[in-house]
């Protein structure tokens, strides 16, 4: 590892960055998303292509325990330098939204520990833990399914995902999604899944965007990748 020299940025000095970017209605708007952070993430990735990878960094800017500081660590992190009980740690401790999805998403999925925290996480009591588990698995879909049992996570979704807590409910969701657009021989039973459950059916979707109701998302994906899509 490279070592500190005096032109390196110090924690103080990244916080104090980042508290001059701080945007009372970006605030606002994260939030009604559950994030209490104001600060733009355009300009948060702008900081973070400047400081490039600094784990050492990157890790005491987590500990701050700070949303805006842990979003930016997540960025300039290296994630295949953390443990796997180190992984399990930050997660019970990501519970903003856009904390706990970028952790899974640009760290966790990098990690030799995915499939090991995948495994844990998807029967952890807590539902918000849970959710990572599930968007790991909804990764295996994509990606490696042959080892998945499809027809039993179906089962799971059709048995538990309309009673089941927001971003858990959320997760499910995204599973039954991507089973349905990536796997042709469960597609019927996904998109009857979601028809029957009625999940995010009347989730308000802006203009130019796809709806996360099951069957709508899963025939717009497959008309795209059939070509049907003009754009």
């Amino acid at each position: 590892m490279a070592e500190k020299t005096s032109t390196d940025p110090t924690v103080a000095e990244v916080m104090a960055e980042l508290a001059a970017l701080e945007d009372p209605r970006v605030r606002e708007v994260n939030r009604k998303h559950g994030d209490d952070h104001g600060v733009n993430l355009g300009k948060l990735r702008a900081v973070a292509k400047r400081l490039k990878t600094q784990q050492e960094l990157a890790c005491r800017l987590w500990e701050t325990g700070d949303t805006a500081a842990r979003l930016l660590a997540l960025l300039i992190c290296r994630p295949r330098a953390f443990g796997r009980d180190e992984l399990d740690v930050m997660l019970r401790e990501a519970r903003t939204p856009k904390v706990h999805d970028w952790l899974v998403s640009y760290v966790v999925k990098k990690s030799p520990h995915a499939e090991d925290l995948r495994l844990a996480w998807f029967a952890d009591p807590d539902p918000v833990v849970a959710s990572a588990g599930w968007a790991l698995t909804t990764e295996r879909v994509t990606k490696k399914p042959d080892t998945l049992d499809l027809d039993a996570l179906l089962d799971v979704i059709e048995a538990e995902m309309k009673d089941a807590p927001d971003r858990l409910q959320w997760a499910m969701n995204a599973c039954l999604a991507q089973i349905g657009i990536d796997r042709a021989e469960h597609r019927t039973r996904a998109l009857d899944i979601g028809e029957r459950l009625g999940v995010l059916k009347d989730y308000p979707t802006p203009p130019n965007c796809t709806s996360p109701y099951a069957p709508v998302w899963i025939n717009e994906m497959v008309r795209r990748q059939e070509g049907g899509s003009a754009s």
